[in-house]
């Protein structure tokens, strides 16, 4: 049986954001030592609406329901980075890939609670076995976890991450719009809303972009952002979760601390013990476990017979 015919291809590219979006934890700490945080918000996702502007055409189509939706999904996206990114600066980038996914735990609450779909058995296993193995990670099998400010910003974050997810699945169950159209969407608002914060209340943070010169390491961790972290992570979000449930995308990106302590410990050198590692290695058993039909895996198969 071929991987495509094991997994569709949604959640093929929800495997790959979990990698991508595990990784930008650390890229993120390494492009803060250069640049504020509203400034970068702002660098990074006008970036990806100038590139994306192309698609707005197909707003001229969409109801006065659907502008409201998607514009409530870009705000929830900028409350969301604004928590993530913020926090990233306050804790390691191993707690914040660790923290971000309780966002597993959440979404059967919320989308139980938006969506009236309640769980199926193995999704909640699934996330118990998830919820076990980030506890490992995080606390290294201690009993007790010392939060900071910057991991109660990392939570709010995977609280609206829960949420954004279940009102994306709302949005798009009843628009016809692209994936493309809805990212550039959510990325104009929290460019531009990130920038409006930043000039009413902060604006030490506008300072000038540093140079090309002498600062390849900054604007290679931007484009890897933009084009890696922003635009294919959240056309496949957006992508898979018109053609999933909210609880399978959370579970399938359940695997992203994982990959996040990963990069943490080889871009960052953070340490993270035996203990975290098997910690690890649970979150991404838990996204299997509920994602892949293992029964129809082992199904006689005529053609193959």
């Amino acid at each position: 049986m071929t991987v495509r015919r094991l997994l569709p291809l949604s959640d093929l590219l929800l495997f790959a954001v979990a990698m991508v979006w595990g990784s930008s934890y650390g890229i993120v700490k390494s492009a803060l030592a250069f640049y504020p945080v509203l400034a970068l918000l702002a660098l990074r996702f006008g970036i990806t609406f100038c590139l994306l502007a192309a698609s707005l055409r197909h707003l001229g189509n969409a109801s006065g329901a659907t502008l409201r939706g998607v514009f409530v999904l870009g705000l929830l996206l900028l409350s969301i980075f604004l928590a993530e990114t913020f926090g990233v600066l306050h804790t390691r980038a191993a707690n914040a890939a660790f923290l971000i996914s309780l966002c597993v735990v959440l979404t059967p609450l919320v989308e139980w609670a938006l969506l009236r779909r309640r769980p199926a058995a193995a999704e909640w296993f699934a996330v118990g076995v998830s919820f076990a193995g980030a506890w490992l990670l995080a606390s290294d099998g201690a009993l007790t976890f010392e939060f900071n400010f910057g991991d109660g910003l990392i939570i709010a974050a995977a609280v609206l991450r829960a949420l954004a997810v279940c009102v994306t699945k709302r949005v798009l169950r009843t628009s016809a719009l692209p994936a493309l159209t809805v990212t550039a969407v959510q990325a104009g608002v929290v460019a531009s809303g990130s920038a409006l914060i930043a000039l009413a209340f902060a604006p030490s943070q506008w300072q000038p972009l540093p140079a090309l010169a002498g600062h390849g390491m900054f604007w290679g961790s931007v484009l890897y952002l933009v084009f890696a972290c922003t635009l294919f992570a959240f056309f496949a979000q957006n992508y898979a979760i018109g053609r999933s449930s909210p609880t399978r995308v959370s579970l399938l990106m359940g695997s992203e601390p994982a990959f996040g302590a990963l990069f943490a410990s080889v871009w960052l050198g953070e340490h993270v013990s035996t203990t975290g590692w098997i910690g690890g290695g649970m979150i991404v058993a838990a996204s299997l476990m509920a994602t892949v039909p293992w029964r129809g895996m082992f199904a006689a198969n005529p053609r193959e017979a």
